[in-house]
């Protein structure tokens, strides 16, 4: 089996907005990401640590 990147051309550029399109879309999955961590896991954590009402521990 051939890999397929070798037959990529090297000496062809990509053009600049190609670039700035893959950019952007990695940051919107980024912040996707964050978002989901923010709402899915600290937000409940914290909600979680306010409404507990067991103080033998602190």
């Amino acid at each position: 089996m051939e890999n397929p990147f070798k037959e990529i051309l090297n000496y062809e550029k990509l053009p600049l907005n190609f670039k700035e399109k893959v950019m952007k879309d990695i940051s919107l999955v980024k912040l996707t990401i964050d978002m989901a961590d923010l709402f899915m896991v600290q937000y409940p954590n914290t909600i979680g640590s306010f409404l507990d009402t067991d103080t033998t521990n602190k």
